[in-house]
């Protein structure tokens, strides 16, 4: 079957050790469900993966993809939640938990087999191609949002770099969710979609806010962390679940943090349960994920050089 794959690791390059080509078909197991992709979409997790992050040399060639929406073998629609072992489903109780092309081929590919647990009916009010940029990126979001943070209609949030695929989300989750929802991005007219999204205002990194905000959604790190810790209120809840620009700020903060009682709370993925949550919440909202491009799969290097140049707003999805 035809897939994007890692054929190498490069850490300065990533995009060489990507190949496009035939990879044998999934093994049928007990327990587990063979998905017919028909839509999945790229996550910077895919770069770093062609990094080296996540994964060693011996476990290549690895299909990259976390999330797909498709077919099951009995022709249902369905979207896979990429987080595998999360309860030994499928795997047994004492596999650590790993994400789709960690420890299992992932989703760039004709088929993707996953632990039929893993599997989740799709709404028909979505496409696939809408489908399948949930599970990782907006999913992440969500949990950032409504579990770790918990802020509740009426509060306030900023969104640091605006553009990006948890970023998006966040923005249009918060304001269907009637939070004040703030954003920051380098790139004007990322500003000015960020607003046509559903933000409040948005700002150039390190400006002053109109007033502090009740936690902040971080996926940038080194880049934005002084920001963001001096954005919130007393009490207030920093949640952060990348590091784009790098992991080791210039500075960290820890007096402000300690002496205005701030909670630093780190963010994963999240449960099968919230995926449903949130599939649930777009078919019946009418929220859905901004989408940047759709790229037949052949064409998968083109999504990820436009990843790796950050020149998108939204996903962008690979169809089959």
């Amino acid at each position: 079957m035809f897939a994007a794959y890692a054929a190498r690791i490069d850490r300065d390059q990533p995009l060489n050790g990507l190949e496009l080509g035939e990879r044998p078909e999934p093994e049928a197991r007990p327990g587990w469900t063979t998905v017919n992709v028909r839509a999945a979409s790229l996550n910077h997790h895919d770069l770093w993966t062609l990094r080296g992050v996540g994964i060693s040399e011996k476990a290549l060639p690895m299909i990259l993809g976390c999330d797909a929406a498709g077919t099951d073998e009995n022709g249902n629609e369905v979207v896979i939640h990429s987080v595998i072992g999360q309860t030994g489903h499928g795997v047994g109780p004492n596999e650590p938990r790993s994400i789709l092309t960690e420890r299992y081929q992932g989703t760039f590919a004709e088929r993707v087999s996953v632990p039929t647990w893993n599997v989740l009916p799709k709404p028909k009010e979505l496409s696939f191609e809408e489908a399948a940029c949930l599970p990782t990126a907006w999913l992440t979001a969500y949990r950032m949002l409504f579990t770790n943070a918990g802020v509740r209609p009426g509060q306030s949030v900023l969104v640091q770099g605006a553009g990006g695929g948890v970023a998006t989300a966040a923005i249009v989750l918060g304001a269907a969710a009637g939070l004040r929802v703030f954003a920051t991005s380098r790139d004007e007219a990322k500003r000015k979609r960020a607003v046509e999204l559903g933000a409040e205002a948005a700002f150039e990194p390190g400006a002053r806010l109109p007033h502090r905000v009740d936690a902040v959604i971080e996926t940038v790190g080194a880049a934005t962390w002084s920001h963001s810790v001096k954005s919130l209120r007393p009490g207030g809840t920093l949640v952060i679940s990348g590091a784009t620009s790098g992991d080791s700020p210039a500075a960290a903060e820890l007096t402000r943090i300690f002496f205005l009682e701030l909670k630093v709370v780190g963010s994963t993925m999240g449960t099968k349960e919230e995926l449903a949550d949130l599939l649930s919440l777009c078919a019946t909202t009418g929220v859905r994920p901004l989408i940047d491009s759709v790229l037949p799969l052949d064409r998968a290097r083109e999504g990820f050089e436009k990843m790796s140049t950050g020149d998108l707003f939204g996903k962008v999805v690979l169809t089959v």
